[in-house]
């Protein structure tokens, strides 16, 4: 087998195994919405056994990225492409410790009548997923477009959380016995928040590794 050949098939694994590790995190936040929606706290505690999981990709691409790396020795373009999957694999980690937090939280909640209706977090759940995979498939399709509109899907998360946080604080206002449980579900739109921003870095990444400049947006 060619050398060549060889580093396609490489990279053609590490590519399966990243997008693998990103549809596990989309299944945790996934999972962890459902669980804040079905005050499932054993549901919600179980997102974070699966965060161990996550884990071991990252640990399992990085070694894949070192050994292509300090075997390949791949040049120009080939180069940036394992380089840019190795960094991005941080990112990926970070939506599933992410999940793992709300899943936490929700298992921690005392279990009361919620104050609000929690349709806009279930939104921002939703975006949540579609950031994460989509940025991820953005490097897998080499597709500047698509990682152009995980950065602009950035607003409408923001706009959400703004809508969430402004909610929560006029209920503060209300009733402060609303306080504890406004505080965690702030905490859970923060967390989905924080999601798309990582999913941002992701599409950032996507874009550097077209173009070789890393541009933050």
């Amino acid at each position: 087998m060619s050398v060549r050949k060889l580093f396609e098939e490489e990279l053609s694994d590490l590519k399966t195994e990243l997008v693998e590790m990103c549809r596990l995190t989309e299944t945790m936040i996934e999972t962890a919405i459902h669980a804040l929606l079905s005050r499932d706290r054993a549901l919600g505690k179980s997102v974070g056994d699966t965060d161990k999981r996550v884990d071991e990709y990252e640990m399992d691409i990085e070694k894949k990225c070192m050994r292509i790396l300090l075997k390949q020795q791949p040049v120009a373009k080939d180069f940036r492409e394992v380089s840019t999957a190795l960094k991005m694999i941080t990112d990926i980690e970070r939506f599933g410790d992410q999940a793992s937090d709300i899943g936490e939280l929700v298992y921690t909640m005392p279990g009361d009548e919620y104050i609000k209706e929690l349709h806009h977090i279930s939104k921002m759940g939703e975006l949540a997923v579609k950031m994460a995979r989509e940025s991820v498939n953005s490097f897998i399709l080499h597709s500047i477009p698509l990682s152009n509109e995980v950065i602009a899907l950035d607003d409408s998360m923001d706009e959400l959380f703004l809508t969430v946080k402004n909610e929560l604080i006029d209920l503060i206002k209300e009733d402060a016995k609303n306080g504890d449980q406004a505080i965690e579900l702030m905490m859970v739109a923060k967390y989905l928040e924080r999601i798309g921003d990582h999913a941002v870095n992701v599409a950032e990444w996507t874009k550097y590794n077209e173009t070789g400049v890393h541009e933050k947006f």
